[in-house]
Order: structure tokens, then C-alpha cells, then sequence
């Protein structure tokens, strides 16, 4: 046998059992697992790392044990109150038991969405839109519960549902606008006529109270007056006692050279008025006479004087009490600085006044 021959042999040998031994040896990676069967009889699960199977006569499956996502596709669904609403979700399974997600169903992931769209139908149609649109939440925890429970006996878990989007049909979208729309034109109208019930009650409530403070004011004006009245009415009463009291004082002494001299200052008198007549009594002096008289004296009566102080205080009363008190100089003098100071603090007061009302005209 040639040596060329020998060496060909050989090396058809080595590769057949390199190639007997690469079939033998099979390699799971950290997140899978294998099923191995041999010659259509399923032996057992090989796990991650290195296994060595019977050669040329094995088949090995490796399933996936990661977490997957599937897609639901869109779909139009009729919800309770009739309304065509566009529902998809995304689901989320994981293979636990790959025996079971390899024997029981072909196809797992195809199914799974499958069960998902059915079962997704299902919770749609026995909820009302607005249901739908405010209990997601709701709805993908209902949905993983049915899921989860179903796809049990394939050996996968649903770990998550969630819905995308719902997304109801073109006039559902418009009539639902409009009643957005109709609703926030309802609550603003509700804010306005609260608004302006508010403000009507503060209006009234500051109109109250400005008439309140007005009434208040008039009532304490008119007390002022009142009091301002009474005691201008009481002064110029005492003026008219003291007044008359002089007088009595003065008559003692008339003669009828002091009666002429009336006279002539009562023409006089009448003579610096406005007037452009002067009518004169017929008998001017026996007037001036009978005033003389009414006074206590007259041409006939007695004349007596009066030079004593005693005499003059008996007859009318002291000074003090007649005249009243007499402030000093330097009362006057205290009573102008006071009268100044008030005028200067009512200067300032008014000018603080002008200033602020100028602010407020800015602001």
C-alpha cells in the first residue's frame, strides 16, 4: 500500500472523529437550556456549560430563559358603550420550564400573543370607554393575571403587560373633545359666577361699611356742632350779661350831658351806614331820655357817684366774675405757640396726604 494512501486514510480518520467528537460535545450558554433527545426520545435537560451527548444520533433544542417582549399587534375593539376604540400592548414572558415550552405548544411566542389579543378583546368589550382611558392600571394587571394563568401549562410566565396606546375611532375623538370643551366652558362659567358673587358681596360688603363710617361721621359732626353751637350760644350769652352789667355799671353816672353825647354818637352812628335814607325819630332826645331812664337815670333823677371800688363791686360784682378770667401775657403767649405747633402738624399731615394720594395716582 502506498504511503501517500496510508496518510490519506489517516487523515480521513482524524477528521471523522473530530467530527464524531464535535457532534458529542454540546455547549449551553449561561442563559439557556437544552432539551436532548435521542433518536426521537427525549433523555433530559442539559444545563448551562459543557455536555457531552451520544454522537451523531442526538438533537438538541436550546430554549431562551431571558425575559422576552412581545408585541401585541393594533386592533380595533367595540367597548360596552359601543365605542370603536384602537387597543395594543407589549407583554413580557420568561420560560421557566422548558420541557413544558417545548412539548405542549409549537410555538409559545406566537401563541402567547395570541391568547393576549383574544384575551385583551374580551376585558375591552365589558368596559366603558372612559373606563378604559382612566384604569390602565387596572386593565394590565387583570390582563397579566389571565395570561399568567394560561400560559402556565406551557411553562412561561408572564411577567408584564402593559397597554401602548387606546386610541378611539375619529367622531369618538371629536364628540369626545366637545365634551372636554363643553365641560371647561361649564366649569369657567361656574369660576365667573363665583367670581362675580364674590365681588358682588364685597361690593356690598365695602358699600355697607363705607355707609357705616359715613353715618358714624355725620353723627359725630353734627355732635361737634351741636356742642360748638351750644357753648357759642353760652359765650355770647355771657357777653350779653357782661355786657349789660357794664352798662348798669356806666348809667349811675348819666347826666344829660352824657344823654347828648349819646345822642350825637348814635347819629353818628347812623351816619357811617350804607344806607342812602336816614329816618330820625320825632323826638330823638325824649327817646334817648326814656333809654336813660330804663338805664336808672335821667335829667330829673339824682345824680350820685360812684368813686368807690367796694361801691361798684357791691352794686355789680367783682371784676374777675363780671369780666371773667383774663389769661396773662405769657398764657397768651403759650396758647400762640400751641396754636402755631398744631398748625405745622396739620401742614405736615396734609402734605404726608398729597404725597400718597401722588403714589397711589402712579401705582
Amino acid at each position: 500500500m502506498e504511503l501517500g494512501a496510508i496518510i490519506a486514510l489517516l487523515i480521513l480518520g482524524l477528521i471523522v472523529v473530530l467530527a464524531v467528537m464535535t457532534n458529542s460535545i454540546k455547549i449551553v450558554l449561561p442563559y439557556e437550556q437544552a432539551i436532548y433527545m435521542r433518536l426521537g426520545r427525549y433523555m433530559r435537560v442539559l444545563n448551562q456549560g459543557v455536555n457531552f451527548v451520544a454522537p451523531l444520533v442526538n438533537q438538541v433544542v436550546r430554549l431562551d430563559l431571558r425575559t422576552q417582549v412581545l408585541d401585541v399587534p393594533r386592533q380595533e375593539v367595540i367597548t360596552k358603550d359601543n365605542s370603536p376604540t384602537n387597543v395594543d400592548a407589549i407583554i413580557y414572558i420568561k420560560v421557566v420550564d422548558p420541557v413544558k415550552a417545548f412539548f405542549q405548544v409549537t410555538n409559545y411566542r406566537t401563541a402567547t400573543i395570541y391568547l393576549a389579543q383574544t384575551t385583551l378583546r374580551s376585558i375591552i368589550g365589558d368596559m366603558e370607554l372612559d373606563e378604559i382611558l382612566s384604569n390602565r392600571q387596572k386593565i394590565n394587571l387583570h390582563l397579566r393575571d389571565v395570561l399568567d394563568d394560561a400560559t402556565d401549562k406551557w411553562g412561561v410566565k408572564v411577567e408584564g403587560v402593559e397597554i401602548r396606546e387606546v386610541d378611539p375611532a375619529g367622531k369618538v375623538k371629536d364628540a369626545m373633545e366637545e365634551q372636554t370643551s363643553a365641560e371647561r366652558l361649564r366649569r369657567a362659567a361656574i369660576l365667573k359666577a363665583d367670581g362675580s358673587k364674590r365681588a358682588a358681596i364685597l361690593n356690598a360688603e365695602g358699600e355697607k361699611r363705607s355707609r357705616i363710617l359715613q353715618a358714624e361721621g355725620l353723627r359725630q359732626a353734627k355732635i361737634l356742632e351741636a356742642e360748638g353751637e351750644r357753648l357759642a350760644i353760652i359765650l355770647r350769652s355771657q357777653g350779653d350779661a357782661q355786657k349789660l352789667r357794664i352798662l348798669s355799671v356806666g348809667a349811675s353816672p348819666l347826666d344829660s350831658k352824657a344823654l347828648t353825647v349819646l345822642s350825637l354818637e348814635t347819629m353818628k352812628a347812623l351816619g357811617n351806614g350804607q344806607a342812602t335814607k336816614i329816618i330820625f325819630p320825632f323826638e330823638l332826645t325824649k327817646l334817648i331820655e326814656g333809654a336813660s331812664e330804663y338805664l336808672g337815670i335821667g335829667r330829673t333823677t339824682p345824680q350820685r357817684e360812684l368813686t368807690q371800688t367796694a361801691d361798684v363791686e357791691r352794686i355789680v360784682g367783682k371784676a374777675e366774675d363780671v369780666l371773667g378770667p383774663i389769661p396773662s401775657p405769657a398764657e397768651l403767649r403759650a396758647e400762640l405757640k400751641e396754636m402755631q405747633a398744631a398748625g405745622q402738624i396739620e401742614a405736615i399731615e396734609a402734605e404726608r396726604i398729597v404725597e400718597l394720594e401722588k403714589k397711589g395716582k402712579k401705582v
